[in-house]
């Protein structure tokens, strides 16, 4: 089911156990992150500018769902020709978050396999806080305080998240940023530290853009 991740995370296992060596895994894991949402930072300014457009044109566009409530299809014709006008996109916001998601399955799978390239894989032994960053919440013992500090830090973070999102900003993407703290149940602790890392940096990102 992964094979077509073998090779990313053949090359992500090397590059984090390089940095960890200096660092630490879970360090590794931040940076390697940090470096991410670093070299995604110029979509996250261009969807901020979007989300700016979109509050600017919010006035007209509520007269349109005003004028056309009755009519749902003529509506979305005329919201989508309003942004279109004025070159405007609806979706901007979530290209940095798409983006994220192969780099998120990547991580999945360098703390899932074993080995690579018939090389045990050692980074599943390493520790944060005594709880193996391989390890998920099921199977944890003493450790499972761990997964329920990273549970109430994610909905902290989701939270600041939610809270900072636009006003017009649909509703199921308001919960998104809430559904990362339930995925520590399900996931790898490594996979959970790299979820904290970049929400917390989508949140302090878009309040520095925001200013």
């Amino acid at each position: 089911m992964f094979d077509f991740l073998n090779v990313p995370a053949s090359g992500a296992y090397h590059l984090v156990s390089l940095i960890a060596g200096a660092t630490g895994t879970a360090a590794a894991i931040v940076l390697f992150t940090a470096a991410v949402r670093l070299a995604l930072h110029p979509l996250a300014r261009s969807a901020v500018r979007g989300e700016k457009a979109r509050a600017a044109l919010a006035p007209q566009a509520t007269k349109l769902r005003e004028k056309h409530k009755k009519n749902p299809d003529r509506m979305q014709r005329e919201l989508m020709d309003l942004y279109q006008e004025n070159n405007v996109s609806m979706f901007a916001g979530c290209l940095p978050m798409l983006l994220q998601l192969p780099v998120f399955m990547v991580l999945y799978r360098l703390f899932t396999a074993g080995s690579f390239g018939g090389t045990p894989n050692n980074l599943l032994a390493d520790v944060l806080f005594g709880a193996p960053l391989g390890s998920h919440f099921f199977s944890s013992g003493p450790d499972a305080f761990v997964f329920a500090g990273l549970f109430l830090a994610l909905l902290v973070v989701g939270w600041f998240s939610a809270r900072a999102m636009p006003a017009e900003t649909p509703k199921f993407l308001r919960l998104l940023p809430f559904g990362t703290s339930f995925a520590v149940a399900v996931i790898p602790l490594a996979a959970g530290l790299y979820l904290f890392t970049t929400t917390t940096w989508t949140v302090v990102e878009r309040a520095c853009l925001r200013r």
